[in-house]
């Protein structure tokens, strides 16, 4: 982790805490909402179309269904940049353009938080005046709850598992639902309404990146409804739920009672967001390119069937956006369904991947990426370039190599399995596809395996028993960077430990004790370089188990909205930053 001095921090808090522009940064006051002129890539590392114009709805779409939108149970990368419209957790990334964006901010908190004892306790003070939609004041006992109320894996198994596994908590603790009258102050305790403070089984220095966990978003005990919460839930930011028909369509309208005064870094531009969910992925591009719709949402990219009409028309590329992610797009090897349980039948499906195949699947060089032979991306601090499986010289796969592994493994002349992806992205089917071509030529048989978006970890390829009473031996993955270092990247797919048999695991393969015991050591590391070449060591004993193939170091080409204004690519999110747009 990279952690910062309390000089730096205190120094970055009073940065953010000065910027007015919710965009800042690149020192445009423009507020006439006039259209600048379209060009490739014109809102990657700047601005584009900076305004001040209130008004106006911005309209979104989704393939798919969001997994939640309970910030206690919700783990994908739009989620969290959209979320930051309705909930506001105790810090959060700069709103901004280029690598600023990275950094954190407070939000709810007044500043970053604060350790006297070398980062096994944080104390966080909260913002005077933040209330919520119904007017009430937000209390520090209202963080420890939301926080605490996301540990119920059962109920919440969507969210990242990092607090339990910090927390000093009471032995078996299982959330306020299930642990009913617990004392918790051991791991959390408020000592009075506008201080929480956290006290942690092990220091970490990286802590303030927790903080900036949806999970922190404030939750009114008196307001919860355990799984409905996402029904509605009560906002803190600018905006608030109006509409809200699960599976189909949300509305947001602006919040009464949210105030400018408690909120440096928000603009809150539009009068409303119309999000609708489940849409035809093909649709929404045409959309897009029309102006019919200004967002999709999901942030990964035009499809395969739109990418040759945008890049052959100069007129439309201008209109596109194509930023380097720090992201790969992965297949998960399982190792608990048979006879990927042998690691050389493991190697043998490494081997045998047509690597320019997936590559194509995810829309070439320029829409998917570049071919990814490791797990981090060159993106993030102690990636080490290497190859352990060579595709052969043109990227196909090596299918002798491939029969080798299969021969040591007892089975030469293949096996049967199955393969998940998520049923709305045809890029993944693609992907799918293409690996069942390639993997046929050794004998290794894949039937595909759609499965919903919005519980594909919950349900299906994050549940263990599920995974293997249906023979999913393999299953389409992505992972960006939780926030861009070695920790935040790897920490929850390749620790076993947060794997959850009842289902919603990030890490969907990767089993080995090892690979736990050298993330322990790495976060004991106060060394930086150290540090991250300990990241590089993990990465490259993960993919010596051969539980992951690597597809591409992933990159997105973005339909630009025609209609919107502050447009650009937030590297935290990997996706234009939702909480800076306004409406021309």
């Amino acid at each position: 982790m990279n952690q910062r001095t309390r000089v730096l921090v205190a120094a970055t808090a009073a940065l953010a805490l000065s910027l007015t522009a919710a965009c800042g940064g690149d020192g445009d006051d423009s507020s006439s909402g006039s259209k600048a002129k379209p060009e490739f890539n014109a809102a990657v590392d700047k601005i584009f179309n900076p305004s001040d114009k209130k008004g106006g709805t911005i309209r979104l779409a989704n393939a798919g269904d969001w997994d939640s939108l309970d910030p206690g149970d919700t783990y994908y990368g739009y989620s969290w940049d959209f979320l930051r419209l309705y909930g506001r957790s105790l810090l959060t990334f700069k709103p901004s353009a280029g690598q600023d964006g990275n950094e954190l901010i407070p939000d709810l908190a007044e500043n970053l938080g604060e350790t006297k004892d070398n980062g096994k306790t944080w104390t966080y003070k909260l913002r005077k005046g933040v209330k919520y939609e119904d007017g009430t004041e937000v209390k520090a006992a209202d963080v420890k709850y939301a926080v605490l109320r996301s540990l119920d894996k059962e109920t919440f198994p969507n969210g990242p598992d990092y607090f339990r596994q910090f927390l000093n908590l009471p032995e078996g603790y299982k959330g306020p639902y299930k642990s009913k009258g617990v004392n918790t102050d051991s791991a959390i305790t408020t000592p009075d309404d506008s201080t929480v403070v956290f006290h942690l089984k092990q220091a970490f220095g990286g802590f303030d990146y927790l903080a900036a966990l949806t999970q922190t978003v404030p939750v009114p005990e008196s307001k919860d409804k355990g799984a409905n919460y996402k029904q509605h839930v009560i906002s803190t930011g600018p905006y608030m739920f109006d509409q809200n028909n699960l599976g189909k369509n949300f509305t947001l309208k602006r919040n009464p009672n949210w105030d400018q005064g408690t909120d440096p870094f928000r603009k809150a531009l539009p009068d409303a967001f119309e999000v609708s969910l489940n849409v035809n992925p093909d649709d929404i591009d045409n959309r897009l390119l029309s102006g019919d719709l200004d967002i999709d949402v999901v942030g990964t990219g035009v499809q395969p069937a739109t990418l040759g009409r945008v890049v052959g028309d100069p007129t439309a590329k201008a209109g596109t956006d194509n930023p380097y992610q720090s992201r790969l797009w992965y297949t998960s090897i399982v190792g608990t369904v048979k006879p990927l349980d042998n690691i050389d039948c493991r190697k043998a499906v490494l081997y045998a991947a047509d690597r320019t195949g997936y590559q194509t699947a995810f829309g070439g060089p320029l829409a998917g990426g570049d071919l990814a032979s490791t797990i981090m991306p060159p993106t993030i601090p102690g990636y080490q370039k290497y190859d352990l499986y060579p595709a052969g010289p043109d990227n196909t796969g090596d299918v002798a190599k491939a029969k080798e592994a299969l021969a040591a493994c007892g089975q030469p002349n293949g096996f049967e399995t199955n393969i998940a992806y998520r049923a709305e992205r045809p890029k993944e089917k693609a992907t799918a596809e293409s690996l069942q071509q390639s993997l046929a030529r050794v004998g290794i048989k894949l039937t595909l395996k759609p499965f919903p978006q919005g519980d594909y970890f919950s349900q299906y390829a994050g549940n263990p028993p599920y995974v293997k009473a249906n023979n999913i031996g393999l299953a389409t993955n992505g992972w960006g960077a939780d926030w861009n270092d070695g920790f935040g990247y790897l920490s929850q797919i390749v620790d076993s430990r947060v794997i959850r048999e009842t289902g919603g695991s990030s890490n969907v393969s990767v089993r080995d004790p090892q690979v736990d015991k050298m993330l322990d050591e790495a976060l004991g590391l106060t060394d930086a370089k150290a540090r991250e070449a300990k990241w590089g060591e993990i990465d490259r004993k993960v993919m010596e188990d051969a539980f992951i193939l690597p597809g591409v170091y992933a990159k997105a080409l973005l339909i630009r909205p025609k209609k919107l204004t502050n447009v650009y690519v937030n590297p935290a999110y990997n996706m234009y930053d939702y909480v800076a747009l306004g409406v021309a």
